[in-house]
């Protein structure tokens, strides 16, 4: 198949990363693939280097008919069978331009978990012929709530690749790097550094647990808008020697294997690569039981859920993991198994190649 995926998007996080790797799989399996994405954004780099050829597009905003229309030429000079959109503008370009280069299948995929709406006003999302939701709570709630056809809307998982992800370096020798020691009580998370992420309710639950926990250290993975007032809360709660700072990071499985446990305290998630690869390096995680999170998380057997915006319920949970070193082991391992049998990079890429080649299949397509 001839794919061209659109994202723009200049962040690089979970989306970015699915996106990549699907890419990069997909290819590996003998399809051709392209990627049009803006000058600026990180995907653009990442995918370069990766050897993916790139469209270059400034993708103004969703009313950007200049950039649909040069992009709809390259789709008919490309041959493209399958365009996939990912963000709201690139949705809006990319869904026009595929219609009129016609393009035989359009797919959106929906990494979030927030509403979309449709109507007359946003009438891209009548255009795809399959909706991709990165999880089954993420279809059920654009089906359900939203309004849109069952049949259009498809869940398939994000995928880790997790032969690939292990660590490099053995978890001494980073904790060592970190200013860490063996006795030091590491949870660690991943992600960017915003509001949806609720960095400052992890704060809370880390300082409810200051006098039981005197050696327990946060480590931050990842960079964001919120970094200094993420840092000025650690200050005042009395944190700032214990909340360490890395900023992005390309060693995510090295800290991973360096840590005792993954914490995730969103207040809205898909279904989040993070927790996927924790799980599948059998680390302990707690996380709010938000979107697709307990599709992978099964409480008390593949690790602990709690309410979102508890902070009191997050120390509790922690405590439990830290407190318990061997029953919080036998999690981590039930969690791996979990992940590696549903959530791997393989599964997700053949699901996605059974839906395109359904869908090319179709007595319709050459009609389009």
């Amino acid at each position: 198949m001839r794919i061209l995926h659109t994202e723009w998007s200049d962040g690089f996080g979970g989306q970015e990363r699915r996106i990549l790797a699907e890419m990069t799989g997909m290819r590996a399996r003998g399809h051709d693939i392209w990627l049009a994405t803006r000058a600026e954004a990180q995907l653009h780099t990442a995918a370069e280097a990766a050897g993916i050829p790139t469209l270059r597009l400034p993708l103004r905003g969703a009313a950007d008919l200049a950039s649909a229309a040069r992009l709809a030429r390259q789709l008919r000079r490309l041959r493209i069978d399958v365009v996939n959109t990912h963000s709201g503008i690139d949705s809006w370009v990319g869904g026009i331009a595929a219609r009129w280069a016609h393009s035989p299948v359009l797919l959106r995929t929906r990494h979030l978990n927030n509403p979309l709406r449709r109507g007359w006003t946003n009438f891209v999302h009548y255009l795809p012929d399959r909706i991709i939701a990165c999880g089954e709570a993420v279809r059920t709630r654009l089906v359900d709530e939203c309004g849109f056809p069952a049949a259009q809307v498809v869940s398939i998982p994000t995928g880790i690749d997790f032969a690939r992800f292990r660590p490099a370096r053995p978890r001494h020798s980073v904790r060592a790097a970190l200013g860490l020691n063996d006795t030091d009580e590491l949870l660690l998370m991943v992600g960017v550094l915003r509001g949806v992420k609720r960095h400052l309710l992890a704060l809370e639950a880390i300082h409810r647990l200051g006098e039981r926990r005197p050696h327990l250290q946060l480590v931050l993975a990842g960079d964001g808008p919120m970094r200094e007032e993420i840092a000025a809360r650690a200050e005042t709660l009395g944190l700032t020697g214990r909340v360490h700072f890395l900023g992005h990071r390309d060693d995510v499985p090295d800290l991973m294997g360096a840590a005792d446990a993954l914490l995730l305290s969103s207040r809205s998630e898909g279904v989040p690569q993070a927790v996927t690869q924790a799980l599948g390096m059998g680390l302990p995680v707690v996380a709010t039981e938000v979107g697709g999170v307990p599709e992978l998380i099964r409480q008390e057997d593949t690790g602990l859920l709690v309410p979102t915006e508890d902070a009191d319920a997050m120390a509790a949970a922690l405590d439990r993991i830290f407190a318990d070193p061997g029953w919080a082991k036998t999690l981590g391992e039930r969690g791996r198994a979990h992940a590696h049998a549903h959530f791997s990079l393989d599964a997700m890429l053949d699901a996605t190649e059974r839906l395109c080649d359904d869908l090319l299949q179709r007595p319709e397509r050459t009609t389009r």
